[in-house]
């Protein structure tokens, strides 16, 4: 079939099984071909195909309401709602989002790129549907992995009490990002070998009621004895104690068990779990195979071959430099120990879990509870490293402020994919940790200008006992320069100057280094001399350096790979406006206040105007005010 045709789900509902399967093979290989190109989230989209297909059939999308946590396998569903002539471009600049985008089309109701939100998000429109005397279908669609979030949880708790009419689609394929962990998916586990349980309670009762003479009274009580049965056909019936009808689990690429049980959980009163077992990468082989979260979400591939396209860049990756140092600095202090959660693979952990696996906690996705926890061994005499996203630190802003924060606790923060990360949009951008961290006491935040500086900043943070230390480090690979063997501790809140200037002072840390100095360059070529500062203490900030430099009464530039909004360079606005010097003469460049969506990293920045170009155009302007203010002073 040709799947660029395709601009309504309404068509699949005339189809026969043949041609379901047909459409389903179709639509992998159209997925395997695209996404070799443009890279993305090709093991969980594979994993759906004859789910998808099967909840277009017997629901009717956009009225009924299909919401898909974390949205990383949403690409069928796009397909089968009129987007597959778009997949040229997904995920590129002005292209088709990885994720469900409202403004694409009716049929994406719900926007994510964060786990666990899908059932909170249901509760609230299957809420306002019932005020509204409406009677759609509102359908979550929620991994296993997903389902171990506490907010996930909080919606189960609630939707059970309040009896809501939904329909939950449990999809477990025993992996999120990474194979799971946790007492919630061994639960699963034990679920997915046990016998469906609504067919064995009425076979149970049947079988009551054909035994001679004693049948009659033992069926009388055939809802306790199945109240009984439950327990033992499917271990702990978490889901039907909150108030769930829990069917399944069945076979997620099987059309007939999919559809028969779909159909069923639509007639059924009150909130209603079908637990499907699906296989992530189903039906290619290199992401069939993946057993530890490579093919979650890829880059470019070889279709043929599955080998991955390499970059030509040598020089080492940031989350290994950072998690390679962290175990080297382990070798020597037994206190160090490292939490993620649910990102091994992505923060390159599993060097460390392989050599010190009692030192290491995958806690799953729950972010808050893994924060917290780094506070608890903390105040125990540990040295934590909670490896985490800094998009996904946002979710566990109340444990930094109130656990770690407010107690002075020696947690070390390494917050990885720090500023634009490209491809995965506004839901992933690592643009907001700085703003909000900032306003934290006791809290030190740092950036490295380059992988050197990068594990002497590991090697500071972990001998830092004060109290709560934070390492921001960019997605994707360092510069490629000479290492020191000793690593070095370096202290707290000093900056360095990189460039001496006498004209202006540009103030900038980690990524955007390099931009300052390709202007600094082109302002020496117009007889510009510019002071370049790598800043990398972005809090506390080097408060006799801010001294030396407003003292000068030169221009002073701020340039951040994060937004502006409370961001560092207010924070240098904050400092002058203290200490009385003149604001009227620095200027700020940094991420403006709306989301960034999807695209590579260097258009991204051209069209917010973060670019060497900009640092030029506006260092000009400021010395050409100066020196028209000094000229008319004279």
């Amino acid at each position: 079939m040709d799947l660029n045709t395709i601009s309504s789900p309404s068509f699949l509902k005339n189809l026969n099984k043949k041609q379901l399967q047909d459409l389903a093979v179709d639509i992998r290989k159209f997925l395997v071909e695209k996404c070799s190109v443009t890279g993305g989230h090709i093991g969980p989209n594979l994993g759906v195909v004859e789910l998808t297909i099967a909840l277009h059939r017997v629901f009717n999308s956009p009225q009924d309401k299909f919401l898909f946590d974390v949205g990383h396998q949403a690409y069928v569903h796009k397909i089968l709602t009129g987007r597959a002539d778009q997949f040229d471009t997904l995920r590129q600049y002005k292209g088709l989002c990885g994720f469900p985008k409202r403004n694409e089309s009716e049929h994406d109701v719900w926007e994510t790129g964060h786990s666990s939100t899908s059932l909170s998000a249901a509760m609230g429109m299957a809420a306002a549907r019932d005020v509204q005397g409406k009677h759609n279908h509102v359908v979550p669609i929620i991994g296993d992995g997903a389902l171990t979030g506490g907010m996930a949880l909080e919606a189960l708790n609630h939707i059970g009490h309040e009896k809501t009419n939904m329909t939950v689609i449990l999809n477990d394929n025993e992996m999120s990002i990474a194979p799971n962990v946790g007492a919630l998916h061994n639960m699963l586990s034990r679920m997915r070998t046990a016998t469906p349980y609504n067919r064995a309670k009425d076979d149970f009762e049947g079988l009551l009621k054909r035994i001679p003479a004693v049948g009659g009274r033992l069926a009388s009580t055939a809802e306790r004895v199945k109240d009984g049965l439950k327990y033992l056909v499917v271990p702990g019936m978490f889901f039907e104690e909150l108030g769930f009808t829990y069917l399944g689990p069945i076979d997620g690429h099987d059309f007939e068990a999919l559809e028969s049980t779909l159909l069923n959980a639509k007639r059924t009163e009150g909130p209603v779990i079908v637990h499907v077992i699906t296989k992530k990468g189903k039906g290619y082989s290199p992401a069939e195979n993946d057993k530890i979260g490579n093919w979650h979400g890829t880059g470019p591939y070889k279709m043929e071959t599955g080998d991955f396209v390499k970059s030509s860049v040598t020089a080492p990756g940031w989350s290994k430099l950072i998690a390679d140092t962290v175990t080297r600095i382990a070798r020597e202090d037994d206190r160090v120990v490292t939490i993620t959660p649910a990102m091994p693979v992505g923060s390159k952990l599993e060097g460390f879990a392989k050599e010190f696996p009692k030192r290491f906690f995958d806690v799953g996705i729950a972010e808050q509870h893994a924060t917290t926890m780094a506070a608890g061994m903390a105040a125990e005499g540990s040295k934590p490293f909670l490896s985490i996203y800094s998009t996904f630190l946002q979710r566990a802003y109340d444990q930094m402020l109130h656990d770690i924060c407010r107690q002075n606790l020696n947690v070390f923060v390494g917050i990885d994919r720090s500023g634009l990360v490209g491809a995965d949009g506004e839901t992933h951008q690592g643009v907001f940790d700085i703003n909000f961290l900032r306003s934290m006491p006791n809290i030190v935040i740092m950036m490295p200008k380059d992988e050197n500086e990068g594990q002497h900043m590991v090697q500071t943070a972990l001998a830092y006992d004060e109290g709560p230390i934070c390492l921001r480090y960019p997605r994707g690979n360092g510069l490629g320069v000479p290492m020191d063997e000793e690593l070095k501790t370096l202290p707290i809140g000093s900056w360095e100057v990189l460039k001496v200037g006498t004209d202006a002072t540009i103030l900038t840390f980690g990524t955007t280094i390099p931009m300052a100095e390709e202007a600094a360059e082109k302002l020496a070529e117009q007889g510009i001399s510019v002071e370049i500062v790598n800043a990398r203490f972005i809090k506390p900030m080097d408060e006799e350096m801010l001294h030396r430099i407003y003292q000068t009464g030169r221009p002073v530039l701020t340039i951040e790979e994060s937004m502006l909004q409370g961001g560092f360079g207010s924070a240098v606005l904050e400092f002058a406006n203290d200490h009385g010097y003149d604001t009227n003469q620095t200027e700020r460049m940094g991420i403006p206040d709306e989301f960034i969506e999807h695209g590579s990293v260097d258009l991204l920045m051209r069209d917010i105007h973060l670019t060497a170009e900009e640092a030029e155009k506006r260092i000009t302007k400021l010395v050409h005010q100066k020196r028209e203010q000094e000229g008319l002073k004279s």
